[in-house]
């Protein structure tokens, strides 16, 4: 009697970096994943003109920074190892803190901290150039489906 070996477990980083890769609205904001893994992740954009909110001051709109939090969000949820590959966003509470300093790359954190059968919950932070003042800080749940 053979023994068959369980199928390889997915990679769960590589899914997460390919689903992210290929949305049109990443894209379009440029958004490059630095980090990801065991429920954590890291996406960070570049500084945009067409990306103001505010023309006299040239803060970027907190709707960008919005997606960029939410973009990492959801690929913390994928990277977690209690998660499925598959996520969409429930609730997203994000408090915006300070305007980012115009010109800078801002950078997501995002970590996946509690998985339920059905929702996954996650806290994040949008940072500049200084990581000791975020620009925002989001709280969020995610659908996990189960198979």
């Amino acid at each position: 009697m053979s023994k068959t070996s369980p199928p390889p477990a997915p990679d769960k980083a590589k899914i997460a970096r390919q689903f992210i890769e290929a949305i049109p609205f990443s894209k379009a904001l440029q958004m490059s994943l630095d980090e990801i893994g065991d429920g954590l992740a890291v996406i960070s954009m570049p500084y945009d003109e067409a990306l103001v909110g505010d023309p006299r001051t040239g803060v970027i709109h907190g709707g960008a920074v919005s997606a960029l939090m939410d973009t990492c969000g959801g690929a913390a949820v994928m990277s977690h190892p209690e998660a499925l590959a598959a996520t969409a966003t429930i609730d997203l509470r994000i408090d915006y803190m300070r305007p980012a300093t115009p010109g800078d790359r801002i950078t997501a954190k995002a970590h996946c901290y509690h998985v339920t059968r059905s929702v996954a919950f996650i806290r994040a932070e949008a940072f500049d150039h200084d990581e000791s003042r975020p620009v925002a800080a989001a709280t969020g749940a995610f659908t996990v489906t189960r198979g």
